[in-house]
């Protein structure tokens, strides 16, 4: 049984892992480098720890310990109960769901072996808007992809707004890191995957015309909000792809064009 512990003093150093949430900044750098993250939300944590991320502990509204009593039965690791109150003057805004966990990170497998046993893989391309990460997230896991690749500068998928947006997705899509871009793509390639890069350039062939989901394997790259894909990352690919647009529209939202091209990839969909 878990241990609660009612803490009254914003300063009590065993809450640091929860202070500063809102500083970006200051918790791109301090979360990977103390290898911790910070899960919101009765769901999200649930999902966290289902997925085997070790628990390093719960800061809880009094409410929210009493609806979490069946997990904290099953717990071994201490539960700040706060008020509310505090719990916003320590992250540093309104803690909506009342419930925050501070859990360890996993190591990260290496992309290799990510590409062994996958065959729908994304790639993303200095994709480094927390809330795009998290979309991104989502869709891969609701729409079948194997695995998620990230290039060095995309944003980190364990921040809190990627978990939040991803509704825990992030713990059930491996992913891994290609250490040098574009180069670690010959990788992808090497392992038998059809690299395609999903850009609206007038260039690009459909994703119908593509017919994507009769390829064996298959890496869908994706770039950043506004820029798109780079030079570099575009020649690197074997096809250019696009999704139609009407009404004079050109181009979605990332995490929009995303879950569209997902569908369009997935083995086994029907054919025209």
């Amino acid at each position: 049984m878990a241990e609660l512990i009612t803490v009254d003093d914003p300063g009590d150093p065993r809450l640091r892992d929860y202070t500063d949430l809102t500083d970006v900044e200051l918790r791109r750098r301090r979360e990977p480098a103390e290898g911790l993250f910070i899960a919101e939300g009765e769901k999200v944590i649930r999902r966290a720890l289902s997925a085997g991320y070790p628990l390093r502990s719960l800061l809880l509204s009094a409410k929210w310990a009493e609806a979490m009593r069946d997990l904290l039965a099953t717990l071994n690791a201490p539960v700040y109960v706060v008020d509310p109150g505090l719990a916003e003057r320590v992250t540093g805004y309104h803690v909506h769901r009342g419930a925050l966990a501070s859990l360890h990170r996993k190591p990260l497998p290496t992309a290799g072996e990510l590409l062994a046993d996958a065959r729908r893989v994304a790639v993303m391309e200095a994709v480094n808007d927390h809330t795009n990460i998290g979309a991104v997230f989502r869709s891969a896991a609701a729409l079948g992809m194997d695995a998620v690749l990230l290039s060095p500068d995309c944003a980190d998928p364990l921040y809190r707004r990627s978990v939040k947006v991803s509704m825990g997705a992030v713990f059930s899509v491996p992913y891994a890191r290609l250490d040098a871009w574009p180069r670690g793509l010959d990788a992808v390639r090497a392992a038998g995957f059809e690299l395609l890069a999903l850009t609206p350039d007038e260039k690009a062939v459909t994703l119908d015309e593509a017919a994507p989901h009769r390829l064996e394997k298959v890496a869908l790259m994706l770039g950043a909000e506004g820029t798109g894909l780079s030079r570099r990352a575009l020649a690197a690919a074997g096809t250019w792809v696009r999704i139609p647009m009407a009404h004079g529209v050109d181009s979605l939202n990332v995490g929009a064009a995303a879950a569209v091209a997902f569908y369009a990839v997935a083995p086994g969909r029907p054919t025209g």
